[in-house]
């Protein structure tokens, strides 16, 4: 035989045959293509089995979802807040005589109910002197008036009672057009209540107008005292008080209010001197105290108005 043809057979014996592994040559596997990188499966794995399937589904959430919220009842005042607008709306985009009439009658169904609620509202403050506010300040004219007088006169008397025991510390700058507005005021509490006012510089100058030309300089006191703009204004007590009234220029009126409230709160005048210089005859509150009302009580009109009642009523 021809050796180039011996040649030729030994070379195609090996595409025709099967691999040692049982695998098709290329020639007897051809419609699969040709992969130069073909991976085999590894047999050496054993492969766990998928658990059968039951009809029964699990749920995967412990915890079910709640049912969805009701809506509010037809009409009530939670549905009128949610609702009686979208009937405007439709009332304003297309005016037909049934949207309108329809948004009207549910307008005079709200404003009855508030009618209603009103009636018995007005009924129910004028049996309870802790709700009526006339009993803390007369509604009627005459008598606003009278009370009016009576805070003038309290007012005096309390202003009188601080300036006997305190002064104002008054901080001011030669440049400083609002420290040259305040201080006549301040002449103003000095001839009128006898209050004496500590002048002080923080410039080190006096006040082109005049006013208070003996003063003190600064030397560290406005910094102790967390001074950042004139006029700044303290109510000082000997040995050691001394509390912050206002920085910036304020009026009169403000002045005499800061000036109360700040001698209240240090317990220089009484709550009561206090409440009747502000025009209140009335000087109770009604707070209850932390812990006094339950999740039962407050889910009972009944029990919460009672509970409410038992309270202590505070000066």
């Amino acid at each position: 035989m021809n050796p180039c043809l011996l040649l030729l057979l030994c070379l195609l014996l090996p595409l025709t045959a099967r691999s040692d592994e049982g695998e098709p040559s290329f020639f007897l596997d051809k419609q699969r293509g040709w992969f130069w990188r073909e991976t085999t499966p590894d047999t050496s794995i054993e492969q766990t089995p998928s658990p059968p399937q039951t009809e029964e589904k699990i749920s995967s959430n412990p915890n079910p979802p709640s049912e969805p919220p009701r809506p509010p009842e037809y009409l009530s005042a939670e549905w009128f807040r949610k609702n009686l607008e979208h009937y405007k709306d439709a009332a304003i985009d297309n005016p037909t005589e049934k949207n309108v009439a329809a948004y009207y009658y549910l307008q005079r169904v709200m404003m009855d109910k508030a009618q209603k609620f009103a009636t018995v509202a007005q009924r129910v403050v004028m049996s309870d002197p802790r709700l009526d506010e006339n009993n803390r300040r007369p509604l009627a004219t005459f008598a606003s008036n009278a009370a009016n007088q009576m805070a003038t006169q309290a007012n005096e008397q309390a202003m009188s009672t601080i300036s006997k025991q305190a002064g104002l510390l008054f901080f001011f700058r030669s440049d400083c057009h609002f420290c040259e507005a305040q201080a006549p005021l301040l002449t103003v509490l000095e001839q009128r209540f006898g209050f004496k006012i500590y002048p002080v510089s923080l410039d080190g100058k006096p006040m082109p107008s005049g006013f208070y030309k003996q003063f003190r300089s600064d030397t560290g006191q406005a910094k102790a005292l967390g001074v950042m703009s004139t006029p700044a204004l303290f109510l000082m007590k000997p040995p050691n008080e001394i509390l912050p009234i206002a920085q910036g220029v304020v009026s009169l009126d403000d002045l005499t209010s800061r000036v109360l409230l700040s001698a209240k709160n240090a317990g220089w005048i009484s709550d009561r001197l206090f409440s009747t210089a502000r025009g209140v005859t009335d000087s109770t509150f009604l707070i209850p105290e932390a812990g006094t009302l339950t999740e039962p009580v407050m889910n009972d009109p009944g029990r919460l108005v009672e509970a409410l009642r038992a309270q202590p009523v505070l000066p």
